[in-house]
């Protein structure tokens, strides 16, 4: 099954049951037969079928706030259940004070919103466990299972590759191994003879989901190193605990179907905030280009009056998994500003800049159109600037964790925007990513909106470079 079938099933049934729990509420509490106008008393309609579709609606927004949408590949069903239990309650208690608060003047009508909630919980989860179980079957034929590389000594790699086959439920099929040697150099594997730091490159060449990295307890190098290398790809790490480590209290594991596994997860920030935030993003990329459209409609034709060239600026940039997108900004220098030079970073009163491209640096306005790249999905209101495939290429090999810059969106403003000045010289970057790590390992609502509110001072105060 694939991410996108799972989707649409889980939203489907996810739909079809919240429908039924309201008919069944409103069957309990108003006594009436159904008509295709909606449920209605004497009196005249009290549910109409819109209503009905507007409720389903907001369950499909709960449930995705909450993240019940997330890859749960090969999970328990049991977990999830509970947790459909927590967002469900959650969701009641919503429509409880928010729309049927006068319900609860009786007892009795307490006690049809308690079937409603039973009836919302039982109908939605057979329908989830309808889906993961279909899911499972197919797992366990081998279809939709996760193509997985292993990264290890190789006795442990062989330990592991046995296990995994003793749990398909697990859905993890492995097609490649990476054995280290004793200094950390590569031997023969399933795969043929490959270089340790040839891993990013034999992820891409096997479609790899998972890494599993079978190391002991006291290889803190290596694993650094498989970390280091992993960072930026679209890929979920597991490590097999040390045994020691287990028994010591130091690890904890987690068991799918039998095979222990610590999961490394890529997601920083819960479930809810990361739809907030998502929300947020387009919220304020409507508002800002919609509202501010004359002005943005002066300044292209102020940089076209100005120098010759197109007003909007395309280049690429690398987002979120390493991926290369087109990044969109107002021209500020001139046309084929790097024709001869190739890339360099801009620098303070570099002469590449026209004179309106220089006032719009200072004000931030150049950044702009970027939020149509927010709209898309390609970025964030913030999150560490993205950077160029000729930089990204070059200062991964120099700046240790730099990839770890792409385990989130990229941003028009971040922390590093905040605390430092425009990138002028390699130890400039070295220090900006410092603060893009320590966003990444504390990002949050509330630290968007503190960026968000340091950046728009910068813009009114004319602040920046």
């Amino acid at each position: 099954m694939t991410r996108k079938v799972e989707f649409a099933a889980l939203v489907f049934t996810d739909t079809l049951g919240a429908a039924a729990a309201c008919l069944v509420y409103l069957r309990i509490q108003f006594q009436d037969a159904f008509r295709w106008t909606g449920f209605a008393t004497p009196d005249g309609p009290v549910f109409p079928l819109y209503a009905l579709l507007g409720l389903c609606v907001f369950w499909v927004v709960v449930f995705v706030f909450a993240g019940m949408y997330r890859e749960r590949h090969a999970a328990s069903r049991f977990d999830e259940l509970v947790s459909m239990a927590k967002v469900v309650t959650v969701g009641v208690l919503i429509l409880v004070f928010s729309i049927f608060i006068d319900t609860l003047r009786t007892g009795a009508s307490a006690s049809i919103l308690l079937i409603y909630w039973g009836a919302m919980l039982s109908l939605t989860s057979v329908g989830r466990v309808a889906v993961r179980s279909v899911q499972k079957a197919l797992i366990l034929r081998g279809h939709g299972t996760h193509r997985a590389l292993v990264v290890g000594w190789s006795d442990k790699v062989e330990r592991l590759h046995a296990d995994t086959a003793r749990y398909p439920a697990a859905g993890i099929q492995i097609v490649g191994a990476l054995r280290l040697g004793h200094k950390g150099e590569a031997q023969q594997g399933a795969n043929g003879l490959h270089a340790i730091e040839g891993l990013p490159q034999l992820i891409d060449d096997l479609e790899i989901r998972d890494v599993l990295i079978a190391l002991g307890s006291g290889d803190n190098r290596e694993l650094e190193e498989v970390l280091r290398l992993c960072d930026g790809k679209a890929v979920t790490l597991k490590i097999v605990p040390d045994f020691y480590s287990v028994i010591g209290g130091m690890a904890r594991t987690e068991h799918i179907y039998g095979l222990p596994l610590i999961e490394v997860l890529p997601v920083p920030m819960p479930a809810w905030e990361q739809s907030t935030k998502r929300l947020f993003d387009i919220t304020i990329a409507l508002l800002v280009l919609l509202l501010g459209l004359p002005l943005w409609i002066v300044l292209i034709v102020l940089v076209r009056i100005t120098s010759p060239g197109p007003a909007i600026f395309r280049q690429q940039r690398v987002g979120r998994k390493g991926r290369v997108f087109t990044m969109y900004k107002f021209r500020t220098m001139h046309e084929n500003a790097e024709a001869l030079s190739g890339p360099v970073w801009a620098k303070e009163d570099d002469p590449r800049y026209t004179g309106l491209g220089r006032w719009l640096r200072k004000m931030r306005l150049d950044e702009v159109p970027q939020l149509w790249n927010v709209l898309r999905g390609n970025m964030s209101l913030v999150g560490p600037r993205p950077e160029r495939p000729y930089f990204v290429e070059r200062l991964r090999k120099e700046i240790p964790l730099y990839n770890r810059r792409h385990r989130v969106k990229p941003g028009i403003t971040g922390w590093a925007q905040v605390m430092w000045h425009y990138d002028t010289s390699l130890q400039d970057v070295r220090q900006k990513v410092k603060f893009d790590l320590f966003y990444i390992e504390h990002m949050s609502l509330r630290m968007d909106f503190k960026i968000l509110f340091s950046t728009i001072r910068t813009v009114f105060t004319g602040a920046g470079q």
